[in-house]
């Protein structure tokens, strides 16, 4: 089906490099007491997500954790939707620095870690896009890696074209639900929590853009 293999070439994982820990200077700011808490990804090892947010919120340095758990999925999302690798980069930095900063206000019970951390992403890219126009980029698409075996048509240069100039036509909520959906690999709930919709909204939103996809995918064949 069409809409399956739309699916899978959207779910191409990127081949990114996965940075360390940027706030170095944070392992030396620890208050006093925090001696016993987690300093790094090593140390937080089989942490619920849970706790490492109370010992990231205790102890900044012990956000590594969630930093290394969650920036290739941020980057990506961020990456389809600018120009650059750079500025990808660039603005998935300012999203995590400006999540650490916001994280002593965060409630675990209020929305899950990766809806609220992927609302912060959000706004960060609408001021971006204040100052710059916004795009889908597939143009990422020849440093893509696929992580399950695809259809060799789906690979080709000219179906990945014309993927993108369907989607490009998109209107911005459409493509960034299929960021969050594709890119950032969020689930319908996760997407629900961060769009502030029910989940069977979201759900149908992403089944009718795969079936206008498709339609206009073999309308241009």
């Amino acid at each position: 089906m069409m809409n399956d293999n739309i699916s899978a070439a959207l779910l191409e994982e990127m081949s990114v490099g996965f940075p360390s820990w940027p706030f170095e200077a944070l392992d030396s700011a620890s208050s006093p007491g925090d001696a016993d808490q987690p300093k790094s990804v090593q140390a937080n090892a089989g942490m619920t997500e849970r706790a490492c947010i109370a010992a990231a919120q205790r102890d900044p340095a012990a956000f590594a954790a969630l930093y290394q758990q969650y920036y290739a999925r941020v980057y990506r999302y961020l990456r389809v939707r600018l120009q650059s690798e750079e500025d990808a980069a660039d603005l998935t930095q300012q999203v995590f620095l400006k999540a650490l900063d916001a994280l002593p206000r965060y409630r675990p019970g209020s929305a899950p870690f990766s809806a609220w951390l992927f609302a912060i992403a959000r706004n960060a890219l609408a001021d971006r896009y204040r100052r710059r126009p916004p795009t889908l980029s597939l143009e990422a698409a020849g440093d893509l890696r696929t992580e399950q075996e695809m259809e060799a048509s789906l690979l080709q240069r000219e179906s990945l074209d014309q993927l993108k100039s369907l989607i490009n036509q998109l209107k911005p909520d459409a493509r960034d639900l299929l960021a969050l959906r594709f890119a950032a690999g969020l689930t319908t709930p996760e997407i629900a929590a961060t769009l502030g919709k029910r989940p069977d909204a979201v759900r149908k939103s992403l089944s009718r853009l795969l079936q206008s996809l498709k339609e206009q995918y073999h309308a241009a064949h």
